[in-house]
């Protein structure tokens, strides 16, 4: 493996970290900003003073969740943003998040980079689509898995906003160890492999999954479905007690023999009144290059 890594997301025009502290942060969407928990801004915030369009006020850790507080102007149905030459739809969701996860921009660009026109590539746990968009807008071949279909639905709608129906990505409503074991029983393979899995969750036909143990298996599955032609995986954890080295050990056991090199680090997003990083989650990734 090599050293540790920082990935850092750099404020962009429709996005950035405005300031964070005590337990909170405040960002901006396009025009609007909001104000979400954030446990690991630890420090005091650069004002003391914010001035916001919706609040998410989380509930006990007992009950998990929360509700949003929201200003009239905030439109219940979403906004548009962009980034890069894509474009997509920003939404105040019941999971306090906004719709796509900013901080995942560096990799994003970092596959990019890794992307051939006629590639074929696998984003597992694909959400709304913003990184299958990436890589499709660099002429991939994307199959996109999701168990929510309203996910996959905002992913086409996302492909729609970007001009991008008629690139040929798979949207998948699935299970995604279901259907990784499917595609390796299909000896099927892929030029990279992108996964960002939650801590818990369930499949569109109620099946369970549990990051701690589930993960290992899936990777499995996903080295059988890389070659030494293949270019990279990734793999990106959030709101866990686990270790970038321990999911940087995983993918060495499982993809050493391929060859290419382990890479591991946090992943972070710059606060724009002070430069502060503010961590967000960790990752590990395999490339060939």
């Amino acid at each position: 493996m090599t050293d540790f890594q920082t990935l850092v997301t750099e404020p962009w025009d429709d996005y950035g970290l405005v300031d964070s502290g005590h337990g909170r942060k405040l960002e901006r969407y396009g025009r609007f900003r909001f104000i979400r928990p954030e446990p690991q801004a630890m420090w005091a915030p650069a004002s003391t003073s914010w001035a916001a369009d919706g609040d998410f006020i989380a509930a006990s850790d007992d009950e998990g969740g929360g509700k949003w507080h929201l200003s009239r102007d905030v439109p219940r149905g979403g906004w548009h943003l962009r980034w890069e030459e894509l474009r997509f739809q920003a939404q105040n969701t019941a999971f306090r998040h906004l719709a796509f996860f900013p901080d995942m921009m560096p990799q994003w660009s970092w596959m990019r980079e890794r992307t051939a026109e006629g590639s074929e590539m696998l984003n597992l746990f694909g959400y709304t689509g913003i990184g299958t968009l990436a890589l499709a807008a660099k002429g991939a071949r994307v199959t996109h898995v999701d168990a929510s279909k309203k996910s996959v639905e905002a992913g086409k709608s996302n492909a729609f906003l970007s001009d991008m129906t008629d690139r040929p990505i798979r949207w998948m409503v699935d299970d995604a160890v279901k259907f990784a074991a499917r595609e390796v029983r299909r000896e099927r393979r892929y030029d990279g492999i992108v996964l960002d899995p939650p801590k818990f969750g369930r499949g569109p036909d109620g099946e369970i999954w549990r990051l701690e143990e589930h993960l290992p298996g899936l990777i499995l599955h996903c080295r059988q479905l890389l070659d030494e032609n293949s270019k990279f995986l990734v793999l990106t954890v959030y709101a866990v007690r686990m270790s970038a080295l321990a999911i940087g050990n995983l993918l060495q056991q499982a993809l050493g023999d391929l060859g290419g090199r382990i890479e591991v680090g946090e992943m972070a997003v710059r606060e724009e009144a002070r430069g502060l990083l503010l961590p967000t989650a960790i990752f590990a990734r395999w490339t060939k290059d």
